[in-house]
Formats: structure tokens, C-alpha cells, sequence
């Protein structure tokens, strides 16, 4: 059996691995077409890893968070187009989509007025972006509500084929 790290800054891939109580070499048995030595690199950042290796990691440990923490913390394009999605209760993330829905219905007027001809006047940008930033918003919170649906899932507490 493996000694227990003690490093400090440990990463996500690492700080999982041990939250299931896995050895590197247990961990490389799971993963299969991961070996213990890539592992390693991977979690002492010697090595980044590849998308194929992530989806394993986040599918056999369960955490499909995962794959967000790449696209939006790794992965040099998602670092620019993939923002990093916060994990929240179901209330709070229903909470939030509501808010932005009724905030949204105040602004569907303005927002045809501005996308009617096609193009953005001067007048127009300030009320544009405060409503594309809301859509913003609500995009990452619809980004939360997909994550906690797939963690039940990877947990067993969600049937993913009756949502299929």
C-alpha cells in the first residue's frame, strides 16, 4: 500500500483520488488505460492531462465537475470561453434562475427594440450589455443546475435514464 501524501497544495485530481481512499495504484486499476506513474505527474503537475484522461478521471471517481475545472482552469481554450461553474445546492441554483427569468421578462421589450434592425446604435450598448451579461448569468447557473443533475447521477441518487 502507497504512503499518504502530505503535500500541501494538492489538486482536484489528487484531493478525489484520496476523498475515495484510493491509492495511485488502485486509482490506475479503475482507469485502466492510466498508469500510475501518469497519474503521478498528473497530480504533482509535472504533466497536464488530456481531455481522454479527464473524462476517465471524472467517470471513475464520480465527479464530473471535473471536466469544468479542465475546460475552464487547464485546457488553454476553455480557459477562454468556458467559465468555471460553482457547485451550489438545488435551491439556491433554482432561486437564481428564477430571478434571472423575471429579470429577463422586464428586459424582453428593450431587447427586441435593440435586435430589431439588426445592428446595435449608440444608444443601445449599455442596456445590450447589461442584458447579455444577465443572459451570462443565467447561462452558468444553467450550467450549475447540469452539474448537480449529472453529481446525482455519478452518486446514484438520480436515476439518469428516467431523465433520459
Amino acid at each position: 500500500m502507497g504512503r499518504k501524501s502530505v503535500r500541501k497544495d494538492k489538486n482536484v485530481f489528487q484531493l478525489r483520488r484520496e476523498e475515495l481512499s484510493l491509492t495511485r495504484e488502485e486509482a490506475s486499476e479503475l482507469l485502466q488505460f492510466i498508469s500510475e506513474d501518469r497519474i503521478e505527474k498528473i497530480e504533482n503537475e509535472k504533466s497536464l492531462p488530456h481531455p481522454d484522461e479527464v473524462l476517465k478521471m471524472a467517470s471513475v471517481y464520480k465527479k464530473p465537475a471535473l471536466c469544468n475545472h479542465y475546460c475552464s482552469q487547464i485546457c488553454p481554450i476553455g480557459q477562454r470561453y468556458v467559465p468555471e461553474v460553482e457547485m451550489k445546492e438545488l435551491s439556491q441554483i433554482v432561486l437564481e434562475m428564477l430571478a434571472h427569468m423575471n429579470a429577463l421578462e422586464k428586459n424582453k421589450e428593450r431587447l427586441i427594440e435593440i435586435c430589431m434592425d439588426g445592428r446595435i446604435d449608440d444608444d443601445q450598448y449599455e442596456d445590450f450589455r447589461l442584458i447579455r451579461d444577465r443572459l451570462s448569468q443565467m447561462s452558468r447557473t444553467l450550467d450549475s443546475l447540469r452539474y448537480w443533475v449529472e453529481n446525482g447521477i455519478a452518486e446514484g441518487q438520480i436515476d439518469g435514464e428516467r431523465l433520459e
